[in-house]
C-alpha cells in the first residue's frame, strides 16, 4: 500500500518529545552512532544500504516529529532509495551499496556519547522500529513514501536520479504520519 510503513511506531510520550533533538550532528557522527549501537548485540546485520536507509528515517522523523532536522545532510532520491553523498563518498573506495558495515569502519569510535541523553534516545527509538528490517524491506518502505517518490516523481524506476529529497515534503509527510500514530493510541 503506497505511503505506508510496516511498521508500527508507537507514540512517545508527549513529556519526553519537548527534550528530543537538541543539537543538529554531523552525518558521520550519526553513521558511527548506528553502526556502534546495532554492532552492540550483533542481531541486526548491517549493510551499506541499510546504514544510508536508517540515517535517512533519523533526519525524515526528526523534521517529521520536531520540524527540526537531525543533521544538516541532504538525502538524493537515488533508484535504491535516500542516499547521503558524504556517506556515500565515505564508503565509495571501500564498499558496494550492499557491502557489510564493520565495527572497523566506524571513524570515532566513542560516537555514541556525543549525543544528549534526549537525542540518543530519540536515535534508539528509530533503531528499535526500523533495525529489524533488512535494506531490501527499508528500500520498498522507502519506495512506498511520498518523500522518495515526490523527487523521482518523473524518473524511470531505474533511471539515476540526484534530486534532493525536500525537507519540507519529509517534514509534512512524517509529521502527518507521527500524528496519525499519536491520534491511535
Amino acid at each position: 500500500m503506497q505511503g505506508q510503513s510496516i511498521l508500527n511506531l508507537e507514540p512517545l510520550e508527549p513529556s519526553r518529545l519537548n527534550l528530543l533533538i537538541l543539537a543538529v550532528y554531523d552525518i558521520n557522527d550519526i553513521a558511527d552512532y548506528i553502526i556502534l549501537y546495532l554492532n552492540l548485540d550483533e542481531e541486526f546485520p548491517m549493510s551499506n544500504q541499510k546504514l544510508q536507509k536508517l540515517t535517512y528515517y533519523v533526519q525524515a522523523w526528526s523534521l517529521g516529529i520536531k520540524s527540526t532536522p537531525f543533521t544538516d545532510e541532504k538525502y538524493q532520491a537515488w533508484v535504491h532509495g535516500p542516499i547521503s553523498i558524504t556517506l556515500y563518498n565515505r564508503f565509495k573506495e571501500s564498499k558496494t551499496l550492499f557491502s557489510p558495515i564493520l565495527l572497523e569502519d566506524v571513524l570515532d569510535k566513542s560516537a555514541l556519547s556525543k549525543f544528549s541523553e534526549e537525542d540518543s534516545e530519540f536515535l534508539n527509538y528509530i533503531l528499535e522500529n526500523y533495525a529489524g528490517c533488512s535494506a531490501v524491506q527499508l528500500e520498498k518502505m522507502v519506495h512506498s513514501e511520498e518523500p522518495w517518490l515526490h523527487a523521482r516523481r518523473d524518473c524511470c524506476p531505474t533511471e539515476r536520479c540526484s534530486r534532493e529529497i525536500s525537507e519540507e515534503t519529509m517534514r509534512s509527510y512524517y509529521g502527518r504520519r507521527w500524528q496519525e500514530i499519536n491520534n491511535n493510541q
